[in-house]
């Protein structure tokens, strides 16, 4: 037993010794506690949702699971907010990034991101469909076509969705501004039609999108409630834990963009009710693990610094100098 316990030990100390940063690329910070409250998560959400959660609650659940630096995705489309967060960001190394939220097209789009840009936390800016907004009316005026291609000039990211209308959207703006950066949304939780033709153009438009160097993958959203019959459903049902479950979907993302684009992304605290931090972790290791470290280093940290280009803050976070 000693001689066991001791090679268990020396196993677990070059594991240890190996194991890979982690820069998770999609959290969220609020504080529904402030005097003028938030617009998202509400009191209907779950308790474990709707709390403060701020870098140094982060850190306290991500850090023990290897994440050495994190990307914060605004969840609000409140301007101030943009600045909140990094006001509250400064002091907190393990946050090196903000994407925050401006709405494209608005009169004083320019003005915020260039006061904000002045900032290396900020890296770029989440454009969707949220808030009421409706990116396809949006993308018919000349004024928010000037604004994506400032963000682009200005070197900053754009975040976007998934699903099928997003996918088409996405395709038209890269047309028009191919150097652009763009970060998909929790690839693997999008919607696919249900309709055999749809889905299949669907996929057809997901795979031009790949063929961009620009187009990058958030690995999040994996975990999913489902029926008996394991299909999608709101409440209720069941959360598969096992990776067989999830393996054909991931598998056709990882086939079609290929691991120079995946990146890892919680989206905590959204996630906290599917999964603990620790399981969704350990998902996406275990699905990794067999395609070698070099793959891993990729997906936990190095393609998070392609498509964000956010500065290395603390001795612990990786970089390629």
């Amino acid at each position: 037993m000693g001689a066991a316990a001791a090679g268990a030990g020396a196993t677990g100390a070059a594991a240890q010794k190996s194991s890979i940063p982690i820069i998770d690329t999609h959290v969220h910070l609020y504080d529904p506690t402030r005097p003028q409250g938030i617009p998202w998560p509400n009191k209907e959400q779950p308790a474990s949702i709707y709390r403060r959660f701020l870098p140094g609650d982060y850190a306290k659940i991500a850090e023990p699971h290897g994440v050495v630096g994190a990307i914060e995705t605004e969840c609000s489309p409140w301007i101030e907010d943009n600045y909140w967060v990094m006001d509250v960001a400064k002091n907190e190394p393990i946050m090196v990034g903000e994407v925050g939220d401006l709405l494209l097209g608005h009169p004083d789009f320019r003005e915020h991101l260039e006061r904000l840009h002045r900032n290396p936390l900020y890296v770029g800016i989440r454009v969707s469909n949220l808030w009421g907004r409706n990116v396809e009316e949006l993308l018919k005026k000349p004024q928010v076509w000037d604004d994506l291609k400032a963000l682009s000039d200005a070197g900053l990211t754009m975040d976007f969705g998934g699903g099928p209308k997003e996918v088409r959207q996405l395709l038209q703006i890269t047309d028009r501004i191919p150097g652009l950066r763009a970060v998909i949304n929790h690839l693997p939780g999008a919607r696919v039609p249900d309709d055999p033709a749809e889905r299949a153009t669907w996929q057809k438009q997901t795979q031009e999108l790949a063929k961009r160097p620009h187009v990058y993958v958030k690995f999040s959203e994996i975990f999913q409630r489902v029926d008996e019959r394991g299909r999608r459903v709101q409440t209720g049902g069941r959360i598969p834990k096992d990776l067989a479950f999830y393996k054909p979907r991931l598998d056709e993302i990882y086939e079609t963009f290929g691991p120079d684009r995946l990146m890892f992304a919680s989206d905590w605290t959204n996630s906290e009710p599917m999964s603990s931090f620790g399981e969704l972790v350990a998902l996406d290791k275990e699905y990794f693990t067999p395609k070698g470290r070099e793959v891993m280093e990729k997906v936990f940290w190095k393609n998070s610094l392609a498509a964000y280009r956010w500065k290395k803050r603390r001795a612990n976070q990786p970089s390629l100098a």
